[in-house]
C-alpha cells in the first residue's frame, strides 16, 4: 500500500477547521462552564466566611443568591456548549464520510487499490467517527485548560505557593499524559487497521457466500474468517489495555498531585496564612481540579485514536490515481463520436505492443487464449489504466487527452462480473440512462423471458448484487443494462457464459442487431458470439496473430480452434 500523499495531521486541520464556528462556540461556552466550576469554591468559601465567620446573615445570603446565578450560567454553558461540540463532531464526520466516498468513486479510480470493500467502508465509517471526535475533545480541552487556569489564578490569590504548585506542576502532568498517549496511539492505529481487514473480509465471503456453500468450502472460510477476526479481537485487546494502563496511571498521578495540593493547603491553614474560608475554597478547588486533569486523560486518548484515524484516511484521500484525469480547458471540443477504436504498440500487463483497428459500426470479436489478454485490454480500453507503452484512440484522438466523463459516456465496458444493484429490475436496466430504450434492449438480451418469469415482471424487486436472481439471469440483465446505455461504442466481455446454448444464441442475434451501425466489441471465446461479428480477431502472447471471419478462422487455425471450441 503507498504512503499517502496527504498528511494525517492536515486531515485532522482541515476537519477541525470546517467546523471551526461551531468549535469555538463550543469552546468558549466550555471555557464559561469551567469558570462557573471553578468560582463556585470561591463563593462558598466566601459565603463561609460572611456567614459562619463574620456571623453576617445578610452577607450569606448575597453569596448563596451569588451562588445560585453561577450554577444557572454553567449549566446553561455545559449544555450548549456541549451540543455545539457534538454538532461539529458528526458533522466533520459526515464531511470526511462524503469525501472517502468521493475519492473511492472518483473516475481517475486508485483509491481502492490493495483494500477490500468492507476496509474502505471501515475507514469511512469508524475512521471518520473518530476523527470527528477530535473537535470534541478540542473543546473540552480548552474548557479543561480554562478552569485549570481560572483554579490556579484563584490559588495565586489565596496563596502564592499553592498557586505556583498548581501553575509548574500541571504542565508537567500534561507532559507525563502526553507521552503516555503513545503507546496507546499506535496499538490504536494496528487496531482499525485490523479491524478493517476483518471488515473486508467478511464483506467479501458473504458476497461469495453462494459460491462457498457449491463449492463446500464453507469451513475452510470460517477458519479463515476466525483466524482473521482473532487477530482483530487481538489487537483490539491490546489497545484496550494501553488505554486503561494510561488511565490508571494517569489517575494516579493526578491523584498524587491533588493530595499534594491539599496536604500544602492544609499545612498553610493549620500556621494561620489563610482562613477558614481560603481553606475550604482550596480544598474544594483542589478536588475540582480533579475534574479538568481527568477530562485532560480522555482528550489524550481521543487525539491519539484521532491521528491513527486520519492517517488511515490520509492513505486513502491521498491514494495515486489510476488514471491522470484531463482538465476540461485541455480537453478538446467536444464533438459527435464515429466509434473508430485504433490500439496502437499497446503494452500492460500481458499485452505486447497490441495493433487493432475498429471501424465505425463494425463489430469486431476478440478471441484470447490468455485471459490476462483479455484483462489488461478491458482495463485499457475502459481507460481503469494507462498502458505503459502505445495508446487507444477514440477517432483518431488519444483517449488520454479525453476527458474521462466523456470518454465514458462514449465507451462502455461492460465486464463479464458486472454487479446488478438493489432496487427493480427495472431501475438496474436503466441505471446508466433514464430515457433508455427499455423493450429493445430488454428483447435483444434476453431478459424478456426472465421477466416473463418473475411475480411482478419489470417491478421486481433485486436484491443487492442481484443475488435473488440465478447466475443466468443476472447476466442478462447486466446485459439488458449494457445494451440500454446505447453508446457509440460497446465492450462486452463473456455476456452469456452462464446461459443455455439455445439463449446464447438468441442473445447473439439480439445483440447483432440491436448494435447495428454501431461499434462493438466483443472480448469472447463463444462460437455463438463470434459467429455473428463482421470479423475475428486472435490474440496470442500479447498480440494480434490471426484475423479474418470467424468460420474462416475455424477452418484455417488449429489454435483458433483449440480456443474457442476446446
Amino acid at each position: 500500500m503507498r504512503k499517502a500523499d496527504l498528511p494525517g495531521r492536515n486531515v485532522l486541520w482541515r476537519a477541525v477547521g470546517g467546523q471551526r464556528r461551531d468549535v469555538v462556540v463550543g469552546a468558549v461556552l466550555g471555557m464559561g462552564h469551567q469558570t462557573g466550576e471553578a468560582l463556585v469554591p470561591v463563593v462558598i468559601g466566601l459565603a463561609i466566611d460572611r456567614g459562619v465567620v463574620d456571623g453576617d446573615v445578610t452577607g450569606l445570603l448575597l453569596w448563596l443568591g451569588v451562588l445560585a446565578v453561577v450554577y444557572v450560567g454553567l449549566s446553561y454553558s455545559f449544555r450548549f456548549g456541549a451540543r455545539a461540540g457534538e454538532r461539529a463532531s458528526v458533522t466533520a464526520a459526515h464531511r470526511l464520510r462524503t469525501e472517502l466516498t468521493a475519492r473511492v468513486l472518483a473516475p481517475e479510480g486508485g483509491a481502492d487499490e490493495g483494500r477490500l470493500p468492507g476496509e474502505l467502508a471501515n475507514t469511512a465509517t469508524e475512521d471518520a467517527k473518530r476523527v470527528g471526535a477530535v473537535t470534541m475533545a478540542l473543546v473540552v480541552g480548552i474548557g479543561a485548560a480554562t478552569g485549570l487556569a481560572v483554579g490556579a489564578v484563584v490559588l495565586l490569590r489565596i496563596s502564592l505557593p499553592l498557586g505556583l504548585l498548581v501553575l509548574l506542576g500541571t504542565p508537567l502532568l500534561l507532559w507525563l499524559v502526553h507521552l503516555l498517549s503513545k503507546p496507546l496511539e499506535r496499538r490504536s492505529e494496528t487496531e482499525q487497521e485490523r479491524a478493517a481487514h476483518a471488515s473486508g473480509v467478511a464483506a467479501d465471503l458473504v458476497a461469495g457466500l453462494r459460491v462457498l456453500k457449491g463449492i463446500g468450502a464453507e469451513p475452510a472460510a470460517v477458519s479463515r474468517y476466525r483466524r482473521i477476526s482473532q487477530d482483530s479481537l487481538t489487537a483490539t485487546l491490546r489497545a484496550a489495555r494501553a488505554e486503561a494502563w494510561q488511565s490508571g496511571v494517569v489517575t494516579i498521578l493526578t491523584g498524587a498531585f491533588l493530595a499534594l495540593v491539599a496536604l500544602v493547603g492544609g499545612r498553610l491553614a493549620a500556621r494561620g496564612d489563610i482562613g477558614l474560608g481560603e481553606l475550604v475554597s482550596s480544598v474544594a478547588l483542589a478536588l475540582f481540579l480533579m475534574g479538568p486533569l481527568s477530562e485532560f486523560s480522555w482528550v489524550n486518548a481521543e487525539l491519539a485514536q484521532g491521528r491513527a484515524s486520519a492517517a488511515r484516511i490520509a492513505e486513502v484521500l491521498g491514494a495515486e490515481p489510476a488514471v491522470r484525469p484531463v482538465a476540461p480547458s485541455d480537453a478538446p471540443a467536444r464533438r459527435r463520436v464515429e466509434g473508430r477504436l485504433r490500439l496502437r504498440g499497446l503494452s500492460y500487463g500481458s499485452l505486447r505492443g497490441l495493433d487493432l483497428e475498429v471501424s465505425p459500426g463494425e463489430t469486431v470479436g476478440v478471441v484470447t487464449t490468455d485471459p490476462a489478454d483479455a484483462t489488461a485490454l478491458l482495463h485499457c480500453l475502459a481507460r481503469r489504466t494507462d498502458p505503459h507503452e502505445g495508446c487507444v484512440e477514440l477517432d483518431g484522438t488519444d483517449v488520454t487527452a479525453l476527458g474521462l466523463a466523456e470518454l465514458r459516456a462514449a465507451v462502455l465496458v461492460a465486464e463479464h462480473d458486472a454487479d446488478l444493484f438493489e432496487g427493480s429490475l427495472l431501475d438496474n436496466v436503466t441505471a446508466a440512462r433514464a430515457d433508455a430504450p427499455v423493450a429493445a434492449a430488454i428483447a435483444a438480451s434476453g431478459t424478456d423471458e426472465v421477466v416473463g418469469a418473475l411475480p411482478d415482471g419489470v417491478d421486481t424487486a433485486v436484491t443487492a448484487r442481484g443475488r435473488s436472481l440465478s447466475g443466468g439471469q443476472r447476466q442478462r440483465v447486466a446485459l439488458a443494462r449494457a445494451l440500454a446505455a446505447d453508446t457509440p461504442v460497446l465492450v462486452l466481455h463473456e455476456p452469456a457464459t452462464a446461459v443455455d446454448a439455445v439463449t446464447e444464441v438468441r442473445m447473439a442475434a439480439g445483440v447483432r442487431d440491436i448494435r447495428r451501425g454501431r461499434t462493438t466489441v466483443l472480448v469472447t471465446n463463444s462460437p455463438a458470439l463470434l459467429a455473428v461479428t463482421d470479423r475475428v480477431v486472435l490474440v496470442e502472447g500479447g498480440r494480434v496473430t490471426a484475423s479474418g471471419g470467424h468460420e474462416q478462422l475455424v477452418h484455417d487455425r488449429a489454435d483458433y480452434r483449440t480456443a474457442v471450441l476446446a
